[in-house]
């Protein structure tokens, strides 16, 4: 059975995505497509286009159940949540190896390729920016930690959705922070090269 249905699903990775987001809580396209821009996201990257489309295509091949919501004073909206079939298809992508993520990190290519440059120190702006942005990933992803797992304020208890969404955060947070460190270090050594 496992084999057999993960022939049929090979690479719908944002499939996948959808069912995990729709399990942790059912919701609208439009609320699926917000989780996606707050936390998914970071880890899996779709467009609100490509998340209906697919949302279609799954409630058609019967891996997603939708009913109307009344809303006041608004038009009603589509709930959608994961069918038997789709828990079925998400066991047994589950079951199934990935093959572990391979690197493909353009400015690592540009760093290498500066040393052809007469001016390696060019990049040092664009390196800059990259680090910019992953303080404000971290950030966000550490505000997340403190309000959903370790703040005051975070809900009580802990069953086994929170602590996996928790490792998954603890692993992004590592991860921005390695990334800052290795930028770091590249500017460091930019600026070194500036000086000579």
């Amino acid at each position: 059975m496992c084999n057999e249905l993960h022939r049929k699903i090979r690479g719908m990775a944002l499939e996948h995505a959808i069912l995990v987001s729709l399990l942790e809580q059912p919701g609208s396209g439009y609320e699926l497509a917000r989780r996606f821009d707050r936390s998914i996201g970071y880890f899996w990257t779709a467009t609100h286009q490509q998340i209906y489309r697919v949302l279609k295509r799954m409630e058609a091949d019967g891996w997603i159940d939708v009913r109307e919501v009344p809303q006041q004073g608004r038009p009603d909206k589509k709930e959608h949540s994961v069918a038997e079939a789709g828990r079925a298809a998400l066991s047994a992508w589950l079951c199934e190896p990935i093959q572990p993520d391979s690197v493909r990190h353009e400015l690592a290519v540009k760093i290498r390729g500066a040393a052809f440059d007469d001016d390696p120190a060019t990049l040092i702006r664009e390196v800059e920016r990259h680090h910019l942005a992953h303080a404000d990933r971290l950030t966000h992803y550490l505000a997340g930690e403190r309000r959903d797992f370790t703040g005051p304020d975070a809900p009580a208890g802990s069953d086994a959705g929170r602590e996996l969404q928790h490792v998954v955060l603890r692993g992004g947070i590592a991860y921005e922070r390695m990334q800052l460190a290795w930028l770091e270090d590249v500017l460091a050594t930019l600026h070194r090269l500036a000086e000579h």
